[in-house]
């Protein structure tokens, strides 16, 4: 009987284990492909094309971004992208990945600037994809909120940093603005790129500078946000439990109607994938006239497009979907080519300090603080307030639903989004134009 019962716990486990799914691949095919594009890659016949670069961030990234989300601990705090990011830069280190490997690698992301087609899919996509009234109105109704944050969390940021040895140019260039930048995919990369015109040199060694005070930043974004959900549970007549504005009304108006996915016209997502090319090119085109960086007037125009309603609902749809698709799919493997080119190891570490860490906290604390103070003058609930004000300081979309998730409130996504996505944007055009003068 003994021997009938392990023998089916064994199979128990066994059909489990080929069901099991990394990403959405059973771990069966999963590891076949893995095997393809470890052997190709050791033996030295993995292609130096587009193919072979994407073979390789794409199986990394799928398996390392599945580990983040699930580690404890770490999958609170946007894991699946810090794993990604540092991992490969770790395992480059060390030598672990072969010539070929890196050749592919690097034929993808910059001969071929997949990083670019990326950056450009998330801005645009992202912005045309949004909801015009929570666009509008959004703006208007967190506007006071979101300056007064931004404005709290500059000057306690510098004034920490100044304490503590740094410049007022690094704290805000490199530590302060990477983490109210909108995240990675819409804040340091168009940042590294501004930085890179601006400054000279390439934009990916910008980008091992900038990571580190995001992540941090966003970590104590996550860690206030529980700190707010305790409080309100001890303060109740703060917390609108959800609710940001004190009339219900106000909050029906943005309430938004899920899409149905499966409704997919696949002719208005490739149409979608021009516009987002369109968008970058006229972004270069008018950096000749204006002399502001391209991916920045990619982000202006992309904003006026939406307000004034000049593009078809079909065609921003098809952007909207597009962007999913990039946002959903690529941004581990993008992680992954970044980590294994552009984070040297040694750059990253020489960075962190007890200093560096309580600027960010300051910058993160500072900005709930002003948050929920001005809600609370303009009848918002104080501590929804301070919750979305803080989402200004978090990893983009990953960041929003982890700050959220950690407070249980993610019927504020409307208004976390108004201020990772337009206060990130208008934080990257805003240094970017500083940086212009001050450098």
């Amino acid at each position: 009987m003994t021997t009938v019962t392990l023998a089916s716990t064994k199979k128990s486990r066994l059909s489990a284990l080929l069901q099991y799914e990394i990403g959405v691949i059973p771990f069966p095919y999963f590891l076949g492909i893995s095997l393809i594009v470890f052997m190709s890659a050791h033996f030295g016949f993995l292609p130096k094309t587009m193919i072979g670069g994407l073979a390789v961030i794409m199986t990394l990234g799928i398996l390392l971004g599945q580990i983040g989300q699930r580690l404890p601990i770490l999958r609170d705090i946007g894991g699946g992208a810090i794993l990604c990011l540092l991992l490969p830069s770790i395992l480059v280190f060390h030598g672990f990945f072969g010539s070929t490997t890196i050749d592919a690698t690097k034929m993808l992301m910059k001969d071929a600037n997949f990083l670019y087609f990326v950056i450009a899919s998330l801005v645009v996509g992202s912005i045309l994809g949004m909801n015009r009234t929570i666009l509008v109105q959004g703006m208007i109704r967190m506007f006071i909120p979101l300056i007064a944050g931004t404005a709290a969390a500059i000057l306690a940021g510098i004034v920490v940093g100044v304490c503590f040895g740094y410049t007022v140019h690094h704290t805000l260039f490199y530590i302060i603005v990477p983490i109210i930048g909108g995240g990675i995919g819409e804040g340091i990369l168009p940042l590294s790129l501004a930085y890179a015109h601006i400054l000279g040199g390439a934009p990916e060694q910008f980008v091992a500078q900038l990571v580190p005070a995001a992540v941090v930043g966003n970590i104590a974004a996550i860690i206030c946000a529980g700190v707010l959900a305790r409080l309100a549970v001890r303060k109740p007549h703060l917390s609108g439990e959800g609710m940001l504005i004190r009339a219900k009304d106000e909050n029906d108006k943005f309430k938004v109607e899920e899409e149905d996915d499966k409704e997919i016209d696949f002719r208005y997502m490739g149409a979608g994938v021009l516009l987002i090319c369109s968008f970058f090119v006229l972004g270069g085109l008018l950096e000749k006239l204006v002399h502001i960086p391209g991916p920045v007037m990619m982000i202006v125009v992309a904003v006026l497009f939406k307000y004034l309603r000049v593009l078809p609902d079909r065609l921003e749809k098809g952007s909207k979907k597009f962007y999913k698709l990039v946002s959903t799919a690529f941004i581990w493997p993008t992680m992954i080519g970044l980590g294994m080119l552009y984070v040297p190891l040694e750059s990253v570490a020489s960075v962190f300090s007890f200093g560096y860490v309580m600027v960010c906290v300051s910058v993160v604390i500072s900005m709930a603080l002003a948050g929920f103070l001005v809600g609370n003058l303009l009848k918002m609930y104080p501590i929804e307030s301070a919750i979305v004000t803080s989402c200004h300081s978090g990893l983009g979309g990953t960041g929003d639903v982890a700050i959220l998730s950690a407070c249980n409130r993610m019927s504020l996504m409307p208004f976390a989004q108004i201020s990772t996505r337009i206060g990130g944007a208008a934080t990257v055009i805003g240094a970017t134009i500083l940086l212009g003068f001050w450098h």
